[in-house]
């Protein structure tokens, strides 16, 4: 596929904010709810993991892939596979609070890309560092992992991962046609898979509409901090990793639980993840609190 030594430690720093608006439209798309009085407003908390509203850059329609995000060859190196995919990633917040209607930078890095021969062929990982700093200092630190392959000729959905039994709590939403055109608004996120079943079903051949990725780790944190002191506008945790283990659709419900809470010599963890309604596991999510 060619050497992408060019690309590694490639950056991109601007400047960034979430407005009242945008913190709208990311409530609307998470929470059944309305928002509490204020809790929309400038100067409020910007609950956790939904900084993601401001990762998709504003790219005009010739700068865009044909399956919707920004084409590949500026900021992302030119792999020539067709199909990418939110594998995970991993993310540690420090003191500052970002807060509604605040100014913070933003630089992104092209930190690794790493080519590997899968079982469906070659393969492809690009891991992007992300760096937000308010005036007080550095916010959140992260990375995320993208992976490319091969436009498949059929869908053969990954070997499946029970739920573990005996969960410390579980709760089920839905994830409809309506909420994932939402959060891919609210995102700015134009990847065809959430919002076109025709592309969905023809050219990347799922059975269904994708739920984002990002999608069921906020809906899993939040979840867990409604049980926790603060609730979800509370101190966020301390880190949090991310994995995708199995696309989950908008055909079905999604089940959010916790599996695991407690780490070892009694630190304060928890182990979270979606599920299908056969118990396969979509999304895992282990939380450091403190």
């Amino acid at each position: 596929m060619g050497a992408y030594d060019d690309w590694i430690g490639r950056t991109e720093t601007t400047e960034r904010r979430v407005t009242p608006e945008v913190a709208a439209m990311m409530h609307g798309a998470l929470r059944e709810e309305a928002p509490g009085p204020g809790a929309l407003s400038d100067g409020a908390p910007l609950p956790a993991l939904r900084h993601w509203a401001t990762y998709f850059p504003p790219v005009h329609l010739s700068g865009l892939g044909r399956d919707g995000p920004p084409a590949k060859g500026g900021f992302s190196p030119p792999i020539p596979l067709e199909r990418r995919m939110w594998a995970g990633g991993r993310l540690t917040f420090h003191g500052p609070r970002l807060k509604i209607g605040e100014t913070f930078s933003h630089r992104s890095e092209i930190l690794k890309v790493a080519e590997k021969e899968g079982a469906a062929g070659p393969m492809a990982f690009v891991t992007v560092g992300h760096r937000l700093a308010t005036r007080e200092g550095l916010a959140i630190e992260e990375e995320q992992d993208v992976v490319y392959i091969r436009m498949p000729t059929e869908f053969r959905p990954p070997k499946p991962i029970a739920s573990p039994r005996g969960a410390a709590w579980e709760e089920t939403t839905e994830v409809g046609p309506v909420r994932l055109f939402r959060y891919s608004a609210a995102t700015y996120n134009g990847h065809r898979i959430h919002y076109d079943r025709t592309y969905a079903a023809e050219v990347e051949k799922y059975p269904g509409l994708v739920v984002h990725g990002p999608l069921q780790a906020t809906l899993l944190l939040e979840a867990a901090m409604r049980r926790r002191p603060g609730g979800v506008a509370g101190q966020p945790p301390r880190k949090v990793s991310q994995r995708g283990v199995r696309p989950m659709f908008d055909t079905h419900p999604l089940t959010l639980m916790e599996v695991k809470a407690g780490g070892e010599a009694g630190t304060d963890s928890s182990a979270l993840n979606t599920a299908d309604p056969d118990g396969n596991q979509g999304f895992q999510l282990n939380v450091e609190w403190s």
